[in-house]
């Protein structure tokens, strides 16, 4: 029988619980502007409830993040199919994708940090992928009011693997129950067109004269509020992959998240490519933690990343893992007061 458990890591005024299904993040408390911490991540009651969950609430994403079209690639020569369990397309790793997996983890600290270690070992051809994937991640809360996430993985054949975390954030900490007031800006000129089913078709866009231009403020609301046709296929906001100008591989700014009834700021810089802006539009009455139900635009998501699709887009940045490589990717999301 599966044994569930949650840990708590405090530090630098933030507190988490990372429950082991998923390696999820189950709260996530953080101080307002006036010194008074509120959880602000959705998330579900227990460790169980993830395995049932649909919304994919604070769970590591692997082997691959995000859509792959007609649930295949082929690498090699050789094509693999995956789970179709986004119509006919693959998402965030099929049936079984790292979200269902329970990982081992174990406390962990350094110079100006607490944390935890979570490793997961996916065996050859989990959910169709091809090689075992050896995977381990380090969850960070810093001095500094940061959680810093480190994901390092290799394999011993050639496969794909591109990770990330899923969690949704609504930074007023219980005083509102949607995040469209929020205020965002994404440090992105450039977008990856998508066909049905918000497959990227390999046309990378301007977000110029476009509701998802986000590099000065605005309001959430104004985006979910709009008429534009991909807003309208998206579930009636966004979804979708911003190309970041972080293309040397350092840590830079993908976006800032402000919300103005707490005060709360959240900055997020990454090493990856690419950064999905979800706007929770797909969340449909689903019962959630502290008697909560959530409902659409109840959370947003900053899921760094490697572009969607990109097997099938050979010109996006590459997914593919040789076993002479090691997969690395560093995320941190910065709280203050704004």
């Amino acid at each position: 029988m599966a044994k569930y458990e949650v840990q708590t890591v405090k530090n630098g005024g933030l507190e988490m619980d990372v429950a082991n299904v998923g390696g999820a993040i189950m709260r996530l408390l953080v101080p307002d502007s006036k010194g008074k911490k509120a959880d602000i991540v959705l998330g579900y009651k227990s460790p169980a409830d993830y395995l049932r969950g649909k919304c994919y609430f604070g769970a590591l994403i692997g082997r691959v993040c995000n859509r792959i079209a007609s649930a295949k690639f082929e690498l090699d020569g050789k094509v693999f199919k995956l789970d179709a369990n986004d119509g006919k397309n693959s998402l965030h790793g099929g049936n079984f994708g790292f979200d269902k997996a329970l990982w081992d983890m174990k406390p962990c600290s350094g110079d100006g940090w607490k944390g935890l270690a979570l490793h997961y070992l996916s065996p050859d051809m989990e959910s169709g992928y091809p090689g075992n994937l050896d995977v381990t991640v380090f969850y960070k809360l810093t001095d500094n009011a940061e959680l810093a996430i480190e994901y390092f993985a290799t394999a011993d054949a050639p496969t794909i693997c591109a990770l990330t975390n899923h969690s949704y954030f609504n930074l007023s900490g219980g005083k509102s129950a949607d995040i469209l007031d929020h205020r965002i800006k994404i440090n992105s000129g450039f977008y990856t067109a998508c066909g049905a089913g918000l497959i990227p078709n390999g046309e990378i866009r301007s977000v110029e004269g476009t509701p998802f231009d986000l590099r000065k403020f605005k309001k959430i609301r104004e985006g979910v509020e709009s008429d534009n046709a991909d807003i309208v296929a998206a579930g009636g906001g966004f979804d979708l992959n911003y190309a970041l100008p972080n293309s040397g591989g350092g840590l830079a700014q993908a976006a800032v998240v402000y919300d103005p009834l707490s005060g709360r700021g959240m900055e997020v810089l990454t090493t990856e490519p690419g950064v999905q802006f979800y706007s929770g539009n797909f969340i449909r009455a689903e019962k959630g933690k502290d008697g909560k139900t959530y409902g659409r635009n109840a959370g947003f998501c900053l899921e760094t990343q490697r572009w969607p699709n990109a097997n099938a887009n050979r010109h996006f940045p590459s997914v593919e893992l040789r076993p002479e490589e090691v997969y690395s990717s560093t995320t941190i999301y910065r709280f203050a007061a704004m």
